[in-house]
């Protein structure tokens, strides 16, 4: 398939139709967006906005996440119209994050390094209170810890175990590395996320064994597509492993009330 109908496939599969256990799902004529339960942040997936209406469509999503109290994300992706729609989330007040690639691997062929048997002690996750050795990885790469991200995680993996699977490396009984892979009925696509590993533990295969881990779930599972938000240290990892570029995505965030 060619990398423009597959980016049609992705939006219509993993935009306008995704759904996500941890979120309410809202559709207006203009955008889909994703309502936290608690007070988490919300998200706006996708938009279909014009040079006409795209302030409108903007100022609206702000006063109506600003009346729920919730802080929002808008995704934002290099085809998404109007061609400026970034410089008119700035010009609002959103503050851009880092950009990231958007690639997909095609698992009818995957390389076959990725089917190998895996050596190193990945383990994949099931108890959700094991969940909470992700917590200190993810402090030290990051440089902080996260919580509400944990308890989302155990909410889910307790809730819908379908939808996600965590894993997290071992090196001598000690988690060193996680990652984990989501699941949507009645997409062709399974989404990698995380692939965070300790600085000391780089370098040694650990992050090829997660993503091989969850290639093999997914082909098992009868997916066809993984798609993955590669940063520019990830990304040549994952594209010397056939992943192939699609396009670039950027997340802009609205914190309530304005604050910085």
């Amino acid at each position: 398939m060619n990398p423009h109908d597959l980016l049609a496939l992705h939006d219509h599969h993993q935009r306008l139709e995704l759904r996500e256990h941890s979120f309410h799902r809202e559709v207006t004529p203009e955008v889909v967006r994703f309502i936290h339960p608690s007070m988490g942040e919300g998200m706006i997936i996708h938009s279909a906005l014009t040079p006409e209406n795209a302030d409108r469509v903007i100022a609206e999503q702000i006063a109506y996440f600003e009346t729920l109290g919730q802080d929002f994300e808008w995704k934002t992706y290099d085809h998404d119209q109007p061609a400026d729609l970034k410089d008119r989330l700035r010009t609002f007040g959103f503050d851009g994050e880092e950009p990231e690639a958007l690639l997909v691997l095609d698992l009818e062929a995957p390389p076959e390094e990725l089917l190998k048997p895996i050596a190193l002690d990945i383990r994949r996750i099931t108890d959700p209170s094991k969940l909470d050795e992700i917590d200190p990885i993810q402090a030290q790469v990051w440089g902080e810890s996260d919580p509400g991200f944990i308890a989302d995680l155990k909410d889910e993996l307790r809730e819908a175990p379908a939808s996600v699977s965590i894993y997290i490396a071992y090196v001598n009984d000690l988690p060193v590395a996680h990652a984990r892979i989501t699941f949507h009925e009645g997409s062709p696509f399974a989404g990698l996320w995380g692939g965070s590993t300790l600085q000391e533990h780089r370098g040694r295969g650990i992050y090829t064994a997660l993503l091989a881990a969850r290639v093999q779930e997914a082909r098992a599972r009868g997916v066809r597509f993984l798609t993955i938000d590669a940063s520019p240290m990830s990304r040549p990892i994952v594209e010397k492993r056939g992943f192939q570029f699609l396009t670039m995505t950027q997340p802009f965030k609205w914190r309530v009330g304005g604050v910085r």
